[in-house]
């Protein structure tokens, strides 16, 4: 009946989708969520666009996908300058000439640059062989015991000295007075929330809520030429090889009477005693105001928990060690042995993607497979 199932009606999904609809391509689009967009999505609560599943702020320097997002919704000018909250101390996140200002005193940037070097030659770092060794090296001791050290344990449930060094290496540090997180030409968060987005996306293509392929995978197998999963590898293939380990997240959401409950729309709490990770504040991402630029009289606050993943529970971030990586790559091997079936995206390939990188993925996938 089509030449493609898709399963899963999140970003990788939703692209793919509708690159195969516009190819001529009959396509059904389920997903077992009640809603599309995925991880993404956005609800309105008291005229404010809610990100359900944490804060997802659109950020890249790919042109082609900052064009292609754009066919499909506007994009406001939101840049994101988190705030780092330390016992009632805030820092500037990313870490720059605020953070070494107020943690130093210092003013220059060769100051900034000095007090880092001697700390990490006090604390004995040549090569950086863990997360805490690769934070010294970078930032210094005194900032990593505030402003990492606490945050990291929190989100990852295990020490710094057990984490990879790659993990910190995205975090941005700038010898400059700019708060600008993501070092990225192209940022925004689509007007309306991210649900309009992928709902512009899909317009026109059939989609089934409430589905899970897994559970009647013969069925649905039978009602198309190809699959492309977008859900978790090794669910697809019954954990026969054991499960892939993630971290969870878990939100506590509320609606304030106030019209402002901290001035920005994320502060990370970096103190190991604080259980959240950090405070979103949605209405923010849209400067406050709702779609007709009217200020909003509430405000809508989640806070993060972090967990350790356990089946049943929303996978989020793939833990990319030694032990998981060999695990995944057992499973990307049966993959291969699908003739029919394509894995895409966070959960299809177990690994941490930007939503510019999924969208990337999903339109060189969906060149290469129409092409053919």
């Amino acid at each position: 009946m089509y030449d493609y199932l898709i399963v899963g009606a999140g970003l990788y999904g939703a692209v793919f989708a509708r690159q195969a609809k516009e190819q001529g391509k009959s396509v059904l689009v389920i997903d077992k969520r009640s809603h599309i967009a995925g991880n993404v999505y956005t609800e309105e609560v008291e005229g404010i666009q809610v990100h359900k599943y944490g804060a997802h702020i659109f950020h890249t320097n790919n042109r082609q996908v900052w064009e292609y997002v754009n066919r499909f919704a506007r994009f406001n000018r939101f840049t994101n300058s988190p705030v780092a909250n330390y016992h009632g101390e805030l820092y500037s996140l990313p870490f720059n000439m605020y953070t070494f200002n107020k943690m130093w005193g210092v003013v220059t940037p060769q100051e900034a640059a000095d007090k880092i070097e001697e700390q990490k030659k006090a604390a004995g770092i040549t090569e950086p062989k863990n997360l805490e060794e690769q934070a010294i090296s970078l930032v210094g001791t005194d900032i990593y015991e505030k402003l990492v050290k606490g945050y990291t344990e929190k989100q990852w449930g295990r020490p710094c000295t057990e984490l990879p060094a790659f993990i910190i290496r995205r975090l941005p540090v700038r010898f400059t007075f700019d708060n600008n997180y993501f070092n990225a030409l192209y940022q925004g968060i689509p007007e309306g929330g991210y649900t309009t987005l992928v709902a512009a996306m899909l317009d026109g293509i059939e989609v089934r809520l409430g589905v899970d392929y897994l559970e009647k995978k013969e069925e649905l197998d039978g009602l198309a030429e190809k699959v492309v999963y977008t859900g978790p590898i090794d669910a697809y293939f019954q954990y026969q090889l054991g499960y892939l380990e993630y971290r969870s997240v878990r939100f506590e959401t509320e609606v304030l009477d106030i019209p402002n409950f901290q001035g920005n729309a994320a502060v990370n709490y970096t103190d190991r005693e604080t259980p959240w990770t950090r405070i979103i504040e949605h209405k923010w991402f849209e400067f406050g105001k709702d779609a007709e630029g009217r200020e909003l009289p509430k405000t809508v606050i989640s806070r993060e928990y972090s967990s350790e993943w356990k089946p049943g529970e929303e996978p989020y971030y793939p833990v990319n060690d030694e032990k998981n990586s060999a695990r995944y790559e057992q499973y990307r091997k049966l993959a291969e042995e699908e003739k029919n079936v394509i894995f895409g995206g966070r959960l299809g390939e177990y690994r941490y993607y930007d939503m510019d990188a999924v969208i990337a993925s999903a339109l060189a996938m969906a060149e290469k497979e129409l092409k053919a």
